[in-house]
């Protein structure tokens, strides 16, 4: 009997001049039409670890390489490697420090790394290797023919057009709680700890 995946783990490594970009990614998953739950880890600001188990976990995980490598990014990448997990690579196409360059250059004799210019266009690539997985493990995540019929056609249109087309149309509302006055009885409540 095979095992019906509930959620998708996906895992943001991000250097820390790519928060804004990070962010962007975690909240473009609402625009995926898809029942299917989200659970996304990221790494972690400075002076706490990361979730390596989060790491050997993940569904998909994303690098994101900004001007320099940091801790903890490159023990996620290396984690995830040695635990013969695929990480998609994006480089922000700028200048980069000799470190960043290092690491560059190490990562992409594995893996090629896919350029972007800004959270834009980040947005788009990372939605486009979402749906992607999505479409090939249709029958992992027991996606309904329904859902995965709007799943293709809303592939397609990201290829064919601007993203701000693709904006879920929703009408059914949404909430947003303060993470000051909630506290979830369920689940895991997901916190911005930047400083």
């Amino acid at each position: 009997m095979r095992t019906r995946l509930e959620k998708l783990l996906l895992f943001i490594s991000a250097t820390p001049d790519l928060r804004l970009e990070r962010d962007v990614v975690a909240r473009a998953v609402t625009e995926i039409p898809t029942s299917l739950g989200w659970t996304i880890k990221q790494t972690p600001s400075a002076g706490r670890e990361s979730d390596l188990h989060a790491v050997h976990a993940a569904d998909v995980h994303l690098l994101l390489l900004g001007r320099d490598i940091q801790a903890p990014v490159g023990l996620e990448w290396a984690s995830a490697r040695r635990a013969g997990r695929q990480v998609q690579l994006y480089q922000l196409d700028t200048r980069q420090t000799q470190a960043g360059t290092a690491f560059a250059r190490e990562a992409g004799r594995h893996r090629a790394w896919t350029l972007f210019k800004d959270a834009v266009e980040l947005r788009r690539l990372a939605l486009a290797v979402l749906g992607d997985h999505l479409l090939a493990h249709a029958a992992a995540y027991d996606i309904a023919e329904k859902e995965l019929a709007e799943l293709r056609k809303w592939r397609a249109m990201l290829t064919h057009k601007k993203i701000d087309d693709l904006r879920a149309k929703d009408e059914s509302g949404g909430v947003i709680l303060s993470t000051e006055r909630f506290v979830p009885k369920e689940g895991t409540l997901l916190v911005d700890r930047r400083p």
